[in-house]
């Protein structure tokens, strides 16, 4: 049967398997075996900023790395599936997108996750690799400077997609960031609300 024919149902399949790799709550497996319930000490997200706050740095890492290969493992894997396939780059960004939001809204927690920092720099990362490159080397700077996590990650990802478009990358992959923007900024709205009141904590 021609990639053609199938492709559209693949596509659902590899979407849907995507969602639920992003579903993988690694900072609230990590916090578990440590016996913390992460969603009840610091801020309360599942994500690498509070592991890092209250359960150490390397802990941390950790988590970050996880929720980052969640993104990243995906996408490679559709890029290999779907290789001779033309609608490669916006199949390789809907399941970028499926497992961006599976953080955001994982199955695994009833809908409460993260602030998708982490997937999203997992999923660029196989996306558009020099863009992420640039993106996180503002992140060190600011972050470097400013010392507060949330400032980095929203300079970081607005600089992103201007990053994309500077190096040509493909429209999917720069529509993708655009709305990977807009969900990390409402994600962030009480991290800015925070910072407009100066009470954002250093990590």
């Amino acid at each position: 049967m021609p990639l053609a024919t199938i492709e559209p149902d693949f596509a659902v399949v590899a979407a849907l398997l995507a969602y639920l790799s992003g579903s993988i709550p690694f900072g609230p497996i990590v916090a578990r075996a440590r016996g913390i319930d992460l969603t009840k000490v610091g801020s309360g997200n599942i994500g690498a900023t509070n592991v890092a706050r209250t359960l150490g740095k390397k802990l941390g890492v950790l988590v970050l790395l996880g929720d980052a290969l969640k993104g990243t493992l995906p996408v490679l894997a559709a890029r290999a599936v779907f290789a001779g396939s033309s609608w490669l780059h916006w199949i390789t960004a809907a399941v970028a997108a499926a497992a961006f939001l599976g953080h955001l809204y994982p199955i695994t927690l009833g809908f409460k996750g993260g602030k998708g920092v982490a997937t999203g720099l997992g999923v660029f990362i196989a996306l558009a690799p020099l863009p992420t490159l640039i993106a996180g080397g503002v992140f060190v700077v600011i972050y470097l400077v400013f010392r507060i996590a949330s400032v980095g990650s929203l300079v970081a990802t607005t600089v992103m997609p201007f990053a994309m478009w500077a190096l040509g990358a493909p429209r999917p992959t720069m529509v993708l960031a655009v709305i990977l923007w807009a969900f990390i900024v409402y994600k962030h709205r009480g991290n800015i609300g925070r910072l407009r009141r100066r009470e954002e904590t250093k990590v």
